[in-house]
Order: C-alpha cells, then sequence, then structure tokens
C-alpha cells in the first residue's frame, strides 16, 4: 500500500473519528448569568445610585424607543438550527435587540431536530465505521456471521475500495447534516412565543422583530401597571 492509498483510507478514517468525538462530546456548561439580572442591593441603597423608575398607566401603548430601559429584566430567546447555518442571522438578531431594548438578556440555544432524527443520526456514524470495516475484512467478518462465501457485491465494493470509503464517507456526513437539521429559527420573549419559523415558512425581519418584542414588552409593563394598581 503506497502513501497515496494510505491517505485516502486514513484521511476519511480520521474525519470520522473527530466526527464520532464532537457527536458524543457533552455540551459546555451554561455560562453565568449576566449582571442585570444577578441579585440587587436593598431598595433604601440602590436609590441613591440608580432611582426608581416610576410606573404610571399610560394611555396609550408606549413606544419600544421608550426612555427607561424597557427591556431591562426581560428575557428573549432564540432557538435556531445550528447545523441549517442560522447563527449569523441569530448573533445578528441579538445584537439588534441589544441596542433596541438596553437591558433585555437575549439567549441563543440550539433548536434541536426531532426524535427519529436524532436518533438516526446517531446511527449513521455506526454504519459507516460497519461498510468500512466491511470493505476492509470481509473475507473475516462474512464466516464469522455464517455466510462462507461473500456476496458478488461484497468483491464489487473490494475492487475500488478507497472509493467506496471515500464516497461512503461524504454520503453519510451529508446524511447526517440533514437529520441534525430542524430548519427552526423560533422567538420568545419572557417564555412567550413570539415568531416561528416552522409556522411561518420565513424569517422575521429586523424591523418586524423590533416591533414584536417592542409590543410585547410594552404590554407587559401594562400588565404590570395594572397590577400594582390593584394591588
Amino acid at each position: 500500500m503506497d502513501r497515496g492509498q494510505i491517505l485516502l483510507l486514513g484521511l476519511p478514517l480520521f474525519l470520522l473519528c473527530t466526527d464520532l468525538v464532537n457527536l458524543f462530546t457533552p455540551p459546555p456548561p451554561k455560562p453565568p448569568p449576566p449582571p442585570h439580572l444577578r441579585p440587587q442591593p436593598p431598595q433604601h441603597h440602590r436609590h441613591l445610585h440608580n432611582p426608581p423608575e416610576v410606573l404610571e398607566f399610560p394611555s396609550e401603548v408606549q413606544k419600544p424607543s421608550a426612555v427607561g430601559g424597557i427591556g431591562l429584566g426581560s428575557t428573549v430567546v432564540i432557538n435556531f438550527c445550528s447545523s441549517c447555518s442560522y447563527r449569523g442571522t441569530a448573533v445578528t438578531m441579538k445584537k439588534m435587540l441589544e441596542t433596541q431594548f438596553p437591558g433585555i438578556d437575549v439567549v441563543l440555544a440550539n433548536y434541536p431536530p426531532a426524535l427519529p432524527k436524532r436518533i438516526l443520526g446517531k446511527l449513521v456514524p455506526v454504519a459507516q465505521i460497519g461498510v468500512f470495516a466491511i470493505i476492509m475484512a470481509g473475507e473475516h467478518i462474512f464466516p464469522m456471521v455464517g455466510i462462507a462465501v461473500p456476496p458478488p457485491w461484497y468483491y464489487s465494493l473490494r475492487a475500488n475500495r478507497f472509493g467506496t470509503i471515500a464516497s461512503t464517507w461524504l454520503l453519510g456526513n451529508v446524511f447526517q447534516s440533514f437529520l441534525q437539521s430542524s430548519g427552526a429559527f423560533e422567538v420568545y420573549c419572557n417564555d412567550e412565543p413570539v415568531f416561528s419559523k416552522l409556522k411561518e415558512g420565513r424569517f422575521p425581519g429586523e424591523i418586524e422583530l423590533k416591533d414584536l418584542i417592542g409590543r410585547r414588552l410594552a404590554n407587559s409593563r401594562v400588565t404590570d401597571g395594572l397590577g400594582a394598581m390593584w394591588s
């Protein structure tokens, strides 16, 4: 076996092992909460540095750009398909919301596919390893499972082993990427749905998402104001 054959065989095996490590590696721990969500000092000390905002019942819905930190204490969660190259869009929306609503906490998270697709996605690397093992050591594997003479298709694959290994690795990765994709871009504000790409079939525009979040925050403040008046 010359160097070219070793390279053609070793590169797919190395990349396959890398995919297996990344597939079964547990996700990193969640980052600590941002400073504005940590426990605040007592009210009688806090008013010396940052006077509390006086909440009045508005005569009309407040605009998202109202002064006073309309996003303070609110959380927006964007669940997106990380394997669909949606991360750039999610980061853009995160920066836009943090700019438009100072103090808001925007959390980005992966939206996993359905359970059957996740299970099939974990079986793809196993199938790839099985194909590689049959191609490289089929003469020993078939007798072990009770097949004395390997089938004709084995010799066809054996005749072009390196092309078969490369094709199996490439096609397996494409199929696994398809199984890991959910096509989702779901936006939640304070645990309430705001926009769903799975339902709408499209991405939200920046102005559209800003208006949706702004109305949701304004309605939340109106509700809080009513609660304060009747308490």
